[in-house]
């Protein structure tokens, strides 16, 4: 087999030749596999009025989060527009509650955030563009990355962008990690997820070795019957029936946090 060129490059700019030439492997898997479970669970405490309308109804008198919902839903479906964060942001914290109650599990946006790791003897960057921090007594880790797929194509594949961020990721948290006196680790796991036009189209763990033995990204797509260049790319969560399965696979993602 040819002998594939590495080259120092950001984040952002990761294909598949860089999986390819780090041994990178993406395996898909079906929903009793990644989440080891038989069935999807249904999500605790959704509004009925998400749960039931496709749009907001107009003679029910909607809490400030249930109009909030439908109008990120709204603009999100714009894929002119760079709302697909905002709506993921939201819909993660106040809808789905990845948030805990007492602050050690935060997400924040970190769009203009570089985080640096080193690739082919160069400092390179990349960022993530929402991450969710597990406190520490100085500073914090890097617990889970959400990111926007910034191809805007059908079927690209996303995990490229992601792997880089997961490997910046973990050269933080090893800083993070000696500075708090904890011991090092051999490896991390990261769960991700990947929004396009307000659905995720991929949702993953990108575990991180060394370039001798492979490293396994565990890819989820959730189980849309439209699943097409003309569909659930273009629907999104707009369908009740993509939104309930869609809140389903969010709800047992919980158990990776």
């Amino acid at each position: 087999m040819a002998t594939l060129i590495r080259s120092a490059k950001s984040g952002n700019q990761w294909t598949s030749h860089e999986l390819k030439a780090f041994n990178i492997q993406v395996l898909q898997q079906d929903a009793s596999s990644f989440f080891s479970l038989q069935e999807l669970p249904a999500p605790s405490d959704i509004s009925p009025a998400i749960w039931n309308n496709v749009a907001a109804p107009p003679a029910v008198e909607l809490s400030r989060n249930e109009r909030r919902f439908f109008t990120f839903l709204r603009d999100a479906a714009d894929p002119e527009e760079p709302f697909i964060i905002d709506f993921a942001v939201f819909l993660l914290r106040e809808i789905l509650k990845y948030d805990d109650d007492d602050g050690h599990r935060t997400l924040h946006t970190q769009r203009d955030s570089e985080m640096p790791f080193h690739m082919c003897g160069s400092k390179v960057y990349t960022n993530a563009d929402v991450v969710m921090h597990g406190r520490l007594s100085d500073g914090f880790q890097y617990t889970l990355l959400v990111q926007e797929d910034k191809h805007r194509k059908p079927f690209d594949d996303p995990e490229a962008q992601l792997v880089a961020k997961a490997i910046a990721a973990f050269h933080h948290n090893m800083r993070a990690r000696r500075m708090n006196q904890l011991p090092a680790l051999e490896s991390q796991t990261f769960p991700a997820i990947t929004m396009a036009v307000q659905q995720p189209i991929s949702l993953g763990g990108a575990g991180r070795r060394i370039p001798a033995n492979a490293t396994i990204v565990h890819r989820f797509v959730p189980p849309i019957d439209s699943l097409d260049e003309t569909g659930y790319i273009s629907t999104g969560m707009v369908p009740l029936e993509s939104r309930r399965i869609l809140f389903q696979c969010f709800e047992a993602f919980k158990r990776f946090l």
